[in-house]
């Protein structure tokens, strides 16, 4: 089968389109014949070993990848299911998140992997696993967001940010989205109801304040996270932007800081770490096909043609999810 490889880190030059061996599912696997994935920020740092503090980890290698086969996010076709697999079968249109989805195959746990939203296409359920989640986690169970909460998203335009406006507005919070000039519509019209351009204001500087503050860039200092969040607000990092690598430490920096901070400050400051589960999966397609999750896709490219994709989401502008048709 074709697949996308990487035997070394380096730039998106490193990854071949190549031929490897189709998986077989195991027990308590599904065997998945992708149609679509998509490209997230994590890809990117995988691709480039970043940070180097993070190599030492389950995909990540001190000197090369522990996986060679790059992707997260999938949405497919059961082709085949492992003995005790009952609640998928051959023919299921499928949708999750598991390593090695840049491939014509994919065997993925049960655990990672459920039924797509009937009103979505493939290169849109691909677009929601890893960055929907991310954001599903990061309101409902790490800040505990309420109705009437006012919420601000650092990084509103981008694949997890797209898709914490939505979500945040389906939970009933007032929500605030900080992005470039040229996204202030974009976001706009997933339902913000204020967006501010950071390149004509500086949100850390604002009167206003904000209950619960989402930063997904990891571009700015604890001091200027915490100032726009009431007394007793909630900051949660997420860590997982572009524009926290190319170093040692990355935006562990930052995440330490928080940690050593949080005992001697009024604010909550917590780390999202975000894992996929069926009961997930199961929420988000709920919130696709009520109509209250519409995922966006920038641009698609084909599966050979994957290291352009992941060049545009570098560049830092794509705006919410590129995608990749198998």
């Amino acid at each position: 089968m074709k697949a996308i490889v990487q035997r070394r880190y380096g730039s998106p030059d490193v990854l071949e389109f190549t031929d490897i061996d189709q998986p077989t599912p195991g027990d308590g696997e599904v065997l998945v014949r992708v149609y679509a994935a998509s490209v997230n920020a994590r890809d990117w740092h995988v691709l480039r070993g970043d940070p180097y503090i993070a190599r030492p980890s389950a995909d990540l290698g001190l000197r090369r990848p522990n996986v060679t086969t790059a992707g997260t996010d999938f949405a497919g076709r059961v082709e085949a299911v492992g003995s005790s697999v009952t609640e998928l079968k051959v023919g299921d249109d499928v949708y999750g998140e598991a390593p090695r989805a840049f491939a014509e195959y994919l065997v993925v746990p049960m655990n990672r992997v459920a039924v797509k939203p009937a009103n979505l296409t493939y290169e849109q359920a691909a677009a929601i696993p890893l960055a929907a989640n991310t954001a599903l986690i990061g309101l409902r169970d790490v800040a505990n967001v309420q109705p009437g909460q006012r919420i601000l998203i650092n990084g509103a335009s981008g694949g997890v940010g797209s898709f914490t406006v939505q979500i945040a507005k389906a939970m009933g919070a007032e929500v605030t989205g900080v992005c470039s000039t040229r996204n202030v519509e974009f976001v706009r019209s997933l339902g913000a109801d204020e967006v501010i351009d950071y390149t004509k204001s500086d949100f850390s500087r604002s009167d206003r304040k904000y209950d619960v503050l989402l930063d997904l860039v990891g571009n700015r200092s604890l001091t200027a996270l915490r100032r726009p969040l009431v007394r007793r607000g909630t900051l949660v990092l997420s860590g997982g932007g572009l524009f926290s690598g190319g170093s040692f430490f990355g935006p562990v920096g930052l995440i330490v800081r928080a940690k050593l901070s949080a005992p001697f400050v009024s604010q909550q400051l917590k780390l999202l770490t975000a894992v996929i589960s069926k009961d997930s999966l199961a929420t988000l397609r709920d919130l696709a096909e009520s109509g209250k999750l519409d995922p966006v896709v920038d641009r698609t490219y084909p599966l050979a043609a994957t290291a352009d994709a992941i060049r545009h989401l570098e560049s830092g502008h794509a705006r919410a999810k590129v995608v990749i048709t198998v």
